[in-house]
């Protein structure tokens, strides 16, 4: 069986002589401190690696630009736009956590400073995770193919009605959901939208997808976990004015009776760079308040 971190391996800018890696220092300047800390933190960055690539923006195509790491400050949604960007040239990612929980934004700017000439001298680890594919399509015609990182969500949208939607997996009517709408979401989008929706938290490493309906109508209908090796389509039967296909947060387009949600495997993969101390648990602990004490909590007061 493969060990939970099968999906390890060192980071390629190691190999050889030594290296001064290639960055791009991304963030979104329109939030809090970012353009701030991106001003501090280059003359760091610059000590140690090449900054080939600077946006504060999210406006740059980063395909066309040859770079070995990305630096992306800010939280969670900072990073699923960089993901986007990127698209299908994919390259490492360091978070820098400027905003509130932060589970792919890991490091705080303080570690950050300790620890990237390790990162730069490959004293670190990248890890691969499982990204989506969302296609809508009608009558055979693929009208949207939109890659994602956390999760694909239909929503029901104005006037709030309930949905019909049927799931088929691999062709096959699996069931159909009357719900307020559905999410089928990555490993690595458990912790977001689908924990808030009473969906389960997968290891970020596992090769899965978790579909889960909101608000369903019948109480003995739970979130489901399965390969990612199958193909999942959802179709809404009646949807409403303004029922809507979301990826990572982006509205890409509404639906109709006609279309068919279409969600695969992605051909990329997401790569996220791990120092060293810290680990998949600690993460959950900190970012979720697992802070135990539930004996003492439970003590009736004196």
């Amino acid at each position: 069986m493969a060990s939970p971190d099968s999906a390890a391996e060192q980071p390629a800018w190691t190999a050889g002589e030594p290296y001064r890696p290639r960055v791009l220092l991304l963030g979104f300047a329109g939030r809090g401190a970012v353009a701030q800390e991106a001003e501090r933190l280059r003359p760091i960055i610059e000590h140690h690696a090449e900054i080939v690539g600077f946006d504060l923006e999210f406006s740059q195509d980063l395909s066309k630009i040859d770079a070995d790491i990305a630096v992306v400050l800010g939280g969670d949604g900072s990073i699923l736009r960089a993901a986007n960007q990127m698209g299908t040239r994919q390259i490492p990612v360091v978070g820098v956590n400027l905003g509130k929980l932060g589970f792919l934004a890991d490091l705080m700017p303080s570690d950050f400073v300790h620890c990237f000439a390790d990162i730069c001298a490959g004293k670190c680890r990248v890890v691969r995770h499982l990204m989506l594919s969302c296609q809508v399509v009608r009558d055979g015609e693929v009208l949207h193919d939109e890659l994602g990182l956390n999760e694909m969500a239909i929503l029901a949208g104005p006037p709030f009605s309930m949905l019909d939607v049927d799931l088929y997996v691999d062709a096959e009517l699996a069931t159909t959901y009357s719900c307020d709408g559905l999410i089928i979401s990555t490993p690595v989008g458990s912790t977001a939208h689908n924990l808030s929706a009473g969906g389960p938290i997968l290891r970020k490493s596992l090769q899965a997808f978790v579909i889960s309906p909101i608000s369903p109508h019948t109480l003995t209908v739970r979130p489901v976990v399965d390969s990612a090796e199958q193909v999942y389509e959802a179709v809404v039967r009646r949807p409403n004015e303004t029922t809507s296909v979301v990826v990572d947060g982006r509205t890409i387009c509404d639906l109709t009776a006609a279309d068919r949600v279409r969600v695969t495997r992605a051909e990329p993969t997401f790569q996220m760079v791990e120092v060293y101390g810290r680990n998949y648990y600690r993460t959950l602990r900190e970012k979720l308040g697992w802070g135990g004490g539930l004996q003492k909590r439970m003590t009736k007061p004196e």
